[in-house]
């Protein structure tokens, strides 16, 4: 079963991971701009895992948060287990008339950082780990905008500053699980936003239809109705 792992296909989200970690190569010197085009654009015509993961082998980032070989969804309830520890699998992102995207299985860093300039940004939280109970994503968002999605159980304070622009505060003081991590949201806003809600994973919204679905079939039996 091990030999098959390289042949698993790779999604979006690895394909992401795997470019900001060449990003975070290329700043601190380790890759200069046509080893990072070179291995950038591998990377983003990678389809399987085989292919993927040399592409980073031999940095340093790869060492703690090397691309995943399962693809299992974080198990909700089980924070403990999503408070990895480390450094984060991605620490900073831009968008400056364009966008960006950090979803999926990722470890959040203590401190994320992300700009948006004319430009838009989504940080999902919903499937992520967290290197500590406490992490803290700095938005600063110019005519741009971001949104930040947290799954439930998680406590969100925000302490960001908007000029003709603003920080979300609708899940502001709604309390967290015993054993979540805390997401600390900072930054600025110029005629931008940052948007902040709160979802359950696709997975998890089917799975919780299903078995709602399923009560409803059990009490049609219980009252001796067909089904």
């Amino acid at each position: 079963m091990t030999d098959d792992l390289p042949e698993l296909r790779a999604s979006d989200a690895d394909r992401e991971r795997v470019a900001e970690v060449l990003r975070d190569a290329l700043a601190e010197g380790r890759l200069d701009m046509a080893e990072f085009e070179e291995r950038l654009d591998a990377t983003y015509k990678a389809r399987t895992y085989g292919e993927l993961t040399p592409i980073t082998r031999d940095l340093p980032a790869a060492l703690s948060s090397p691309v995943s070989m399962t693809k299992d969804v974080a198990g909700h309830g089980s924070w403990a287990q999503r408070i990895v520890g480390g450094e984060g699998s991605s620490t900073w992102a831009v968008a400056v008339m364009s966008g960006f995207q950090r979803r999926g299985r990722w470890t959040v860093p203590r401190r994320f950082t992300s700009f948006a300039f004319w430009g838009g940004g989504e940080i999902d939280l919903r499937e992520a780990n967290f290197a500590d109970r406490e992490v803290v994503i700095n938005c600063v968002a110019i005519m741009g905008g971001m949104q930040i999605v947290v799954p439930p159980g998680v406590e969100v304070v925000v302490r960001g500053i908007g000029i003709m622009g603003g920080f979300d505060q609708r899940e502001v003081g709604t309390p967290g699980d015993p054993g979540a991590p805390r997401v600390v949201v900072t930054g600025f806003a110029f005629w931008g936003g940052v948007g902040i809600e709160r979802k359950v994973t696709r997975a998890e919204r089917q799975r919780l239809k299903e078995e709602r679905r399923r009560e409803r079939l059990e009490g049609r039996d219980s009252r001796g109705e067909l089904r």
